[in-house]
């Protein structure tokens, strides 16, 4: 993908190029005049010149003067509103353009998170606002210049976490809530339609479920998650059979009936707490589908006929990967799936970590998955990388195993048995690339990677669902990495090279 990005020195014409800080490159800019004065009114300037590393987006004096007649003026005069929209301007990191990624989120000195947009036409920060000059380094970091003044999300006064909070009937919710670690989303900028439970709706339920519920956080999540629309949807907004997406990714039904309104099986009893972030409606029943206090790890573990399936997934370390809250369709073999193998098969991946990973991650696919989505002659892409056949001319197939048993049905996905071993392509292309090697493997705090490289290379590290977690330099031809931070599992380094290989963390 192309970026349209320039020398911040040429635009600037800043010749020589000696040591400056963040704010002498804005001083010395014909073209930021209006942001000097601004930083200057602020008292910023000592900001912009200290020692710890940030990076300034910098509006042009042409992104002041576009702002409406009389803005910059106001801003002059109020110094608190104009330290705000400054501070937000500036992120507390050294970020070059070649580390930008799209979608990326940072937070800045205002508190408040700025978004990155990259396409066809450039780099974006909160999408309008295009980066035109990049990467005039500084003493203390570097400076962007931007063609928008970036305006800070309004500060909120009342969320939709005030409601519960304050609410005497929401004293379980807000618990919840709590001990799912939601707060700062309900109490920050966003959009959200909540359908929330009272505390009578919580002690409807049997006292071991709700207390399950409680002490597994991811499960609880998802449950709370199921409560919350990524939209604001008033009554007045609200259709019969109207399905509203949650955040959960499941839709629940819209119900009006005799001028009452119903969220799946849960009447609305008081509608339109309006907030500066959303609605809260208050309902009567938790609206979790049939609430399944099981993961794909417990249907597993408590299964007669996966024993071995238990000890391999063990033994790889993904027993907390299948406990979590992403979603996951695993296809389980038996034991006699396993007992068919080659002899000596099984004993040699449990004593190889690292094949034993790729066969199991070949079983699991990212998403919920039931048997009615199957198709005939659909691919599945695996958690693994690569992909699956399904066939559906002779029962339901898997590449050469038959689903014997199916939709065993987990808060966090499904379990489909199946009565052979999926076994990967023997050519497993890029899955470890040759001359990278990393040890200890499993390893706990600190992996150290072996890689023959020229300089420095930036590398990303991927969880299983796909998602990046992690990004850095390898600095030497032999590197340790600190990954104390990521919970167990299994995770994909990548490379700039396009390199890559598997490693878990216990």
């Amino acid at each position: 993908m192309k970026r349209i990005l320039f020398s911040l020195g040429l635009l600037l014409g800043l010749g020589s190029m000696q040591a400056q800080t963040a704010f002498d490159i804005i001083q010395n800019s014909p073209n930021h005049n209006t942001l000097e004065a601004a930083v200057l009114a602020a008292g910023l300037d000592g900001a912009l010149a200290t020692e710890n590393p940030i990076t300034v987006f910098a509006p042009t004096d042409d992104a002041f003067a576009a702002l409406p007649a009389g803005t910059v003026d106001a801003l002059l005069s109020d110094i608190p509103t104009l330290t705000n929209i400054l501070l937000y301007h500036v992120v507390p990191a050294n970020v070059l353009s070649t580390s930008l990624v799209d979608g990326q989120t940072a937070p800045t000195l205002n508190g408040a998170n700025i978004n990155v947009t990259i396409n066809a036409n450039g780099v974006f920060i909160n999408s309008t606002n295009q980066v035109i000059a990049a990467d005039v380094i500084a003493t203390n970091g570097v400076v962007h210049v931007i063609d928008g003044v970036l305006l800070p999300p309004p500060v909120l006064t009342t969320t939709v976490w005030d409601i519960i909070q304050n609410s005497p009937d929401h004293s379980t919710l807000e618990v919840a809530v709590g001990l799912a670690g939601l707060e700062s989303t309900l109490d920050g900028p966003g959009t959200f339609t909540v359908f929330a439970p009272t505390d009578a709706a919580f002690t409807a339920l049997p006292s071991p479920i709700l207390d399950a519920v409680l002490a597994n956080p991811a499960l609880l999540t998802f449950i709370l998650t199921y409560h919350v629309a990524p939209v604001t949807a008033l009554s007045t907004s609200l259709s019969d059979g109207m399905m509203v997406t949650t955040v959960a990714g499941f839709e629940v039904a819209v119900t009006i009936a005799n001028s009452n309104v119903f969220i799946n099986q849960a009447q609305v009893t008081v509608a339109d707490i309006v907030t500066d972030n959303g609605v809260v409606h208050v309902i009567d029943a938790i609206i979790a589908p049939g609430i399944i206090a099981n993961n794909v790890w417990d249907i597993i573990e408590s299964s007669p006929a996966h024993t071995v399936l238990e000890a391999a997934v063990v033994a790889a370390g993904l027993q907390s990967t299948l406990e979590n809250n992403y979603f996951y369709t695993v296809f389980a073999p038996t034991d006699a799936a396993f007992a068919a193998l080659p002899d000596g098969t099984v004993d040699g991946l449990i004593a190889d970590p690292v094949a034993l990973t790729n066969v199991l991650l070949y079983h699991v696919t990212p998403g919920s998955v039931a048997s009615s989505d199957l198709v005939d002659g659909q691919v599945i892409t695996m958690a693994q990388g690569q992909t699956t056949t399904i066939s559906l001319n002779m029962g339901a197939m898997i590449n050469t195993a038959n689903i014997v048993a199916a939709d065993l049905n987990a808060w966090n996905g499904v379990v489909h048995v199946i009565d052979a071993v999926l076994l990967p392509p023997a050519s497993i292309e890029g899955l470890t690339a040759a001359g990278m090697n990393a040890y200890p493997n499993p390893c706990e705090n600190n992996i150290i990677v072996e890689k023959q490289i020229n300089g420095s290379e930036t590398f990303r590290v991927y969880n299983i669902a796909g998602q990046m977690i992690q990004e850095g330099t390898l600095t030497s031809n032999v590197t340790s990495l600190n990954v104390e931070n990521l919970t167990s599992g299994m995770y994909t380094l990548v490379c700039a090279d396009g390199s890559r290989l598997n490693f878990m963390k216990k």
